[in-house]
């Protein structure tokens, strides 16, 4: 697992260090939910707010995805990473779990004032929507790293992105709307079902992902 922890601890250096994904992601995460609040303003907002959560997530994600590997990239980093003596695995792992704490560490910002606007309780909920919140966002950037490092290699990488991931992640976003939908509304009879909906799925993108990695990073 060394490789894995250098390749995570060379992304959180580089972010530290110029905090630009990890600052778009936020801001644009927040910007998301103050401008849905505002518009649902005296509608069932109670009904709206799981949808308008993982809108602002998912969107905020792929502004992070977006610079992922596109930075490797432009700067001629991934063929020294090819060249380093760690798998092509170990290089999907790493650079999955960087991904994976950017966005929680911003989605872990987005949730409390999500919380406020919507006028919601500090209990419980709040933690069954984080813990939702962050077996969604592995399946999440589990594919959209993958599917990062093909548009990255593209004139319109920030166009490509979103119409990959969108349609790839939507029974991952599905799952968790409505799981969050569930809790939030107090009925959680039937929030087994979109919670194994989306750990099957989680599981199958990153799986899936982790064995077609080396043979997409070799084009």
């Amino acid at each position: 697992m060394k490789p894995v922890a250098a390749i995570v601890f060379k992304d959180i250096a580089i972010e530290y260090k110029n905090k630009e994904a990890f600052s778009s992601m936020l801001l644009f995460g927040l910007l998301v939910v103050v401008v849905f609040s505002f518009a649902f303003e005296g509608g069932d907002r109670r009904a709206l707010a799981p949808g308008m959560l993982w809108v602002a997530y998912s969107f905020a994600g792929i502004l992070g995805l977006n610079r992922s590997l596109s930075v490797e990239i432009d700067n001629d980093c991934l063929q020294g990473l090819l060249l380093a003596p760690l798998s092509r695995g170990d290089l999907y792992l790493g650079k999955v779990i960087g991904n994976l704490a950017f966005a929680v560490i911003a989605e872990l910002v987005i949730l409390p004032i999500f919380v406020i606007l919507n006028n919601l309780a500090f209990d419980v909920t709040l933690l069954w929507i984080a813990g939702i919140t962050l077996l969604g966002t592995l399946g999440f950037v589990a594919v959209g790293t993958t599917l990062s490092l093909i548009s990255a290699q593209t004139r319109m990488k920030e166009v490509l992105l979103p119409v990959l991931q969108i349609p790839m992640t939507f029974p991952v976003i599905l799952s968790a709307v409505q799981a969050t939908s569930l809790v939030m509304s107090d009925d959680s009879r039937g929030i087994s079902f979109p919670l194994s909906l989306l750990g099957i799925f989680s599981t199958v993108y990153l799986t899936a992902s982790y064995f077609v990695f080396e043979y997409i990073v070799e084009e």
